[in-house]
């Protein structure tokens, strides 16, 4: 199904301005469950969601549906009835979705106008009020020497987090990927050379898609073997100056076949990928660990190289 995508500044709720003080709230909680937004035609009805997303309308409504967003609010007025359709929400930083389910009928004789719904995650109080002015002010000020940031809590390498949620986004269904607060994804160099990422192998490798948390980068690269015979993937026959690397499988079928690709997940400290490839060179010499066989293979094909280029 094809979407329309429209862009959401979707912030901390300043309700002052908004709504009045004395009209009522629908409190949704978002728990990886399809969230149930009742539209009537004609009426527009406000949502109210505490992060920046993107809004993925399908083209079979677009022309019945008027999406629009503005000051941390997603505004929808449907023009005609809708049949129950199902919108994307995606956050812009982790790329989590958020699934609204929404149908429009006509309006009843005496029907209420419809509530504006806040959309709070599982595990948020009901009664917390991060709407408020005063949590908004103090949103984007930085934290003081004596509070507890993420980095100071997070128990699990940042590397595994990174590689983690770089496999949940290309492996799984996008709506079951696990939201990781402080990833972004970063745009990556289009044509990117990595002829010399894996030397060894007659494999082709293409850069996917790369995001960042803190400041480690990971890399998805897909390689393909070109070759008619299976291959082991060992990291240690990467060139670069990488903190990790971990391969989607172990091993490579031949030219041809559904097993002749997969994905490496490559992390690096302080730069992209670009900024990590040869001719940069890692403080630690990984080829140092490879089995004998496989390095005097490495240096009869440098061997057989310098020769060409004497030539």
């Amino acid at each position: 199904m094809k979407h329309l995508v429209l862009p959401a500044l979707a912030g901390l709720l300043l309700s002052t301005g908004l709504i009045s003080a004395s009209q009522a709230v629908e409190i949704l909680r978002w728990e990886r469950l399809p969230l149930a937004v009742p539209l009537v035609v004609g009426q527009e009805r406000v949502v109210f969601i505490d992060r920046n997303v993107r809004i993925g309308v399908p083209e079979s409504i677009g022309e019945h549906l008027r999406v629009q967003s503005a000051g941390g609010a997603i505004y929808l007025r449907a023009s005609e009835p809708i049949p129950p359709t199902r919108l994307q929400l995606q956050d812009v930083e982790s790329g989590a979705l958020i699934l609204l389910d929404i149908a429009a009928e006509p309006a009843k004789a005496g029907q209420a106008l419809l509530e504006p719904v806040r959309i709070v995650e599982g595990d948020e109080p009901a009664g917390r009020r991060r709407d408020q002015a005063g949590d908004s002010a103090n949103a984007d000020e930085e934290p003081g020497p004596g509070t507890q940031t993420s980095t100071a809590r997070r128990t699990t390498p940042v590397s595994v987090v990174l590689t983690r949620y770089a496999a949940q986004n290309l492996y799984v269904p996008l709506r079951t990927v696990e939201p990781v607060a402080g990833i972004v994804r970063v745009s990556l160099r289009r044509n990117l050379a990595l002829s010399s990422l894996l030397p060894t192998l007659p494999v082709r490798a293409r850069a996917l898609a790369a995001w960042r948390l803190e400041d480690q980068w990971v890399t998805a690269v897909r390689l393909t073997n070109t070759a008619a015979g299976w291959l082991d993937l060992d990291p240690r026959a990467l060139q670069g100056d990488f903190v990790a690397a971990t391969y989607q499988h172990p091993t490579l079928g031949p030219a041809g076949r559904s097993a002749d690709t997969t994905v490496v997940y490559l992390v690096t400290r302080g730069r992209g990928l670009a900024e990590s490839l040869l001719p940069v060179v890692a403080p630690i010499d990984a080829m140092a660990n490879l089995p004998p066989a496989a390095v005097a293979g490495q240096a009869e094909g440098s061997r057989e190289k310098e020769a060409r280029d004497e030539k």
